[in-house]
């Protein structure tokens, strides 16, 4: 009775210390994901150079861990900033009243009358829609002006948590497989079950950040690219926004692009407006419709309907780390009911064929 009283407590001790260390790295959430995801991405290259020089743990980690920065966290803050510079030149030129951006409403308004209907049919009112969109950029630029020591704070803050997440990310890479195999001895649910979910953790997540990543990335060019052949402004701007909005399956890029042709079209630039048009139609969604099934749906296993609704709810809860997390939790849903079905429900209870 004493030695399994002892048990339990321990027991109960082990899980109220484990929660509270959870809420301990809680402000650290997104920096040890990525560090886990970057490490998950990298280590097959850090086991090849760990191959070529095994007496070199840490000289392997860290030239794998400047390849990463080189390839992608280096390249990452060059476009932040630059999109961060044209964002507040274009603000600043709205304010100025140099870009007038109701006379666009306005434009679209004059040239497609349907537009009105369509908005009172649902019960919104355009114009108020022109002064929410004139008070969004205007509130955004005073934002900006306003609080520059808070944006401040938040760089500082973000390089804070960069350097937390490289840090974090060299040792993941240098002491990976002990890791692994520590966690595989302390959780308890089965080697075998447990070796399964890593690897499905470390599939999903090359699939969805790879994949998602690069179709992002070429429809953000192709499309910032588009809009500068056609003479737009801030091209790199709305690139980057395309980009970002690209995380979406199907429906992100066309937010900006159909807009875009819509307003060309309403200014009688006929020309622009259909090559905008046909370009967003046949190759910017293209990308979306050929690539993303095959770098994401394929190697996550997914149908395509749970990564949609999984990537969209990820970034709803998650903010732009979702879009990683989301498909990742959906897959760990359905490696554990497979594993359920597998080994706990009886070949008898089985739904016979029909």
């Amino acid at each position: 009775m004493s030695e399994k009283l002892e048990r339990n407590s321990f027991i109960l001790s082990l899980i109220l210390v484990t929660v509270a260390f959870a809420f301990l790295l809680r402000p650290f959430f997104t920096p040890i994901f990525w560090a886990c995801a970057i490490a998950v991405i990298f280590f097959p290259a850090h086991r090849r150079l760990l191959t070529r020089m095994p007496n070199w743990p840490n000289l392997t980690a860290l030239l794998t861990l400047l390849m990463c920065m080189i390839l992608v966290v280096i390249p990452v803050l060059l476009v932040a900033t630059s999109f961060v510079d044209e964002a507040v030149n274009f603000i600043q030129r709205v304010q100025s009243g140099e870009i007038d951006l109701s006379k666009p409403v306005e434009q679209v308004r004059s040239a497609f009358p349907g537009i009105g209907a369509l908005f009172d049919r649902f019960g919104m009112d355009l114009d108020q829609f022109k002064q929410r969109l004139l008070g969004g950029l205007v509130g955004a630029g005073s934002f900006v002006a306003k609080n520059a020591l808070a944006l401040g704070q938040n760089t500082a803050n973000f390089f804070l948590m960069l350097g937390l997440m490289l840090y974090l990310t060299f040792f993941l890479l240098r002491d990976g497989e002990r890791l692994v195999d520590l966690l595989i001895r302390a959780l308890p649910l089965g080697d075998e079950r447990e070796y399964l979910l890593l690897a499905k953790f470390a599939e999903v997540t090359r699939a969805t950040i790879k994949g998602n990543l690069v179709v992002a990335i070429t429809q953000g060019t192709l499309g910032g690219l588009i809009f500068w052949a056609l003479g737009l402004p801030a091209p790199l701007l709305w690139g980057v926004i395309m980009t970002l909005l690209s995380l979406l399956p199907a429906i992100g890029a066309a937010l900006i692009w159909f807009p875009a042709a819509v307003y060309l079209y309403a200014v009688g630039e006929i020309v622009k407006a259909s090559v905008l048009m046909l370009f967003g139609m046949l190759v910017i969604s293209l990308v979306d419709n050929l690539l993303r099934p095959i770098l994401v749906g394929r190697d996550t296993k997914l149908p395509d309907y749970i990564v949609l609704f999984s990537t969209i709810g990820g970034l709803l809860m998650f903010g732009i780390s979702g879009f990683a997390i989301g498909p990742l939790l959906a897959a760990l849903f359905m490696a554990f009911w497979q594993i359920f079905m597998r080994e706990f429900i009886s070949p008898s209870h089985e739904t016979p064929n029909r």
